[in-house]
């Protein structure tokens, strides 16, 4: 294999992490990523375009997303606009939009393509693709056209676990669930992007997150996210790192629900 995941300045990937994206690029097949929010799915695939100097093609999925909508999209309301009002209407191709696999299919050069948050489609979705990202071809009746991949995109399917995916297309996949990061990992990921922290603080900040993420009573754990925003506030509001964990200020920065905010007060020591 000519190319290599090693992780990035800007991202933070495990051994087991790497290895599972270079087996997914050697094997040819999807990767699909799961973990808890805030452990850098996504984020996962714009690491790998920028360390492969490959285009990144973003599909988020939604509730409504259906299968169809990735390949291509016939605009046939717009034709019949034409139609009415004089347009030249013979030439249907202009009428159809590749979607995002469309895209990825037809690019000069090979991307990545991620396919965010697959879960949230619905239970009929993953099936659907099965055969164009098996053929890596479909058809646009429409135009009589088939549209072949001019090369096999670097496939990232990432998943919340919201719901269970189809075992066929769990089969074609390359399976790596991300852990969430320990105290040494996030120490790493925070330093990619702090330079110059105190490191006074950021061990009070560690401290502190890593209690928090333990009570049992927090029901939405503060994230990667959350803990970077969090170390942001307290460099610009200057607080002093001996009392991060005895106060733990900023707390709407870390914490997101009402209850959650409620029982730290009541349970932290």
């Amino acid at each position: 294999m000519s190319e290599i995941f090693q992780g990035s300045r800007d991202y933070v990937a495990s051994e087991e992490l790497m290895r599972a994206v270079n087996i997914a690029m050697v094997l040819q097949k999807p990767l699909l990523i799961k973990g808890e929010p805030g452990t850098g799915k996504t984020v996962l695939a714009e690491a790998i375009a920028k360390s492969l100097g490959k285009k990144l093609i973003i599909w988020n999925i939604k509730s409504t997303t259906k299968a169809q909508d990735g390949l291509y999209v016939y605009d046939v309301v717009q034709r019949l606009y034409d139609s009415q009002f004089g347009g030249q209407v013979d030439d249907v191709e202009k009428y159809v939009k590749l979607g995002k696999l469309g895209e990825a299919f037809t690019d000069e050069e090979q991307v990545i393509l991620l396919i965010d948050e697959i879960d949230k489609a619905d239970l009929e979705f993953p099936n659907d693709l099965l055969w164009e990202l098996d053929r890596m071809e479909f058809h646009i009746p429409e135009t009589g056209r088939t549209v072949t991949a001019r090369h096999r995109p670097i496939v990232i399917i990432t998943s919340n676990a919201e719901k269970e995916l189809p075992d066929a297309f769990l089969r074609r996949c390359v399976f790596h669930y991300i852990e969430f990061p320990g105290r040494e990992l996030m120490e790493e990921i925070v330093k990619v992007h702090f330079d110059r922290l105190d490191q006074h603080l950021l061990d009070q900040v560690l401290e502190a997150f890593y209690r928090i993420r333990q009570l049992p009573q927090i029901k939405k754990k503060p994230s990667t996210s959350e803990i970077i925003d969090w170390i942001q506030a307290l460099v610009h509001g200057g607080f002093d790192p001996g009392r991060v964990v005895e106060e733990v200020p900023y707390l709407g920065v870390l914490l997101k629900k009402n209850e959650d905010i409620e029982a730290l007060r009541s349970n932290w020591r």
